[in-house]
């Protein structure tokens, strides 16, 4: 089930109007860190080649290619910090 971005709360799963609100946080849905298509590494921040730029990936926007994202909220924890502590607890934290 889809998650919101900024909180991790439960999302429906349906293609959200550009009015919709998260129903935990009282965030924008319909933005760019919500969707599927969203990549830091990609172009524009988008894998979508058609997409129009979008300045403010946080807040809502008309995009025709968005879909609601059912991979799991951030919640402010970078990917390096995810395999920091991955790899700590695989090998045991040095110094301590």
């Amino acid at each position: 089930m889809p998650a919101c971005h900024h909180c991790g709360g439960q999302l429906e799963a349906r293609k959200p109007s550009r009015s919709d609100v998260c129903p935990s946080c009282g965030r924008d849905v319909k933005i760019c860190l919500n969707c599927t298509f969203y990549d830091e590494g990609a172009h524009n921040k988008c894998r979508e080649p058609q997409a129009e730029w979008v300045t403010d990936k946080a807040r809502s926007n008309f995009c025709d290619y968005f879909r609601l994202s059912e991979r799991a909220a951030r919640r402010g924890v970078s990917r390096e910090d995810s395999a920091r502590k991955k790899l700590d607890n695989l090998f045991g934290k040095k110094g301590g």
